[in-house]
Formats: C-alpha cells, sequence, structure tokens
C-alpha cells in the first residue's frame, strides 16, 4: 500500500498515541511507520499490528510521513481507519 492511500484516507489518525489507541479500539486498517522513528517508541505497535494481523507499511522518514498526513512536522505513526 502507498502512501497515496493515507494521503486521501477519510479517516485517519496521525501520531503514536493516536495510532496506538486506534489499534487498542480495532479500529486501524492499515498502518504507517516512519523507518527513521525510534524503535523504542514504534516496537509496540509494530508488535501489536504483527498481533492483529494489520498491514504495516514502513515509510522512509518522519518527514515524508508527515507530509502525507497533511502536516508541516514529522510523525513516527499513522494509521487508516476502518468505517
Amino acid at each position: 500500500m502507498s502512501l497515496d492511500a493515507l494521503k486521501t484516507a477519510e479517516a485517519k489518525v496521525v501520531g503514536v498515541k493516536q495510532t496506538a489507541k486506534a489499534l487498542q479500539k480495532k479500529n486501524a486498517s492499515t498502518v504507517f511507520i516512519a523507518a527513521d522513528a525510534e524503535e523504542r517508541i514504534t516496537g509496540p505497535i509494530k508488535a501489536e499490528c504483527e498481533k492483529q494481523n494489520v498491514l504495516c507499511v514502513m515509510v522512509e522518514t518522519m518527514q515524508v510521513l508527515g507530509k502525507a498526513c497533511g502536516i508541516h512536522a514529522g510523525a513516527s505513526a499513522a494509521a487508516i481507519l476502518t468505517n
């Protein structure tokens, strides 16, 4: 899945905390994680994606992920939500 899906998603969350909440509520269909984000921050999200069998897409940098989410700052994680 490409970043275009994230850019055009009607429902999405941005940030580690919001992504973790979406996974906890079983409301995430696809998760995007920045490759340059700290493993201690993204590790639990990756593990939860594996546990729930949710697609986890690695993105080159936090800046690229932030831009895809429509924000000017970098983002460690983001998720497309189920409807």
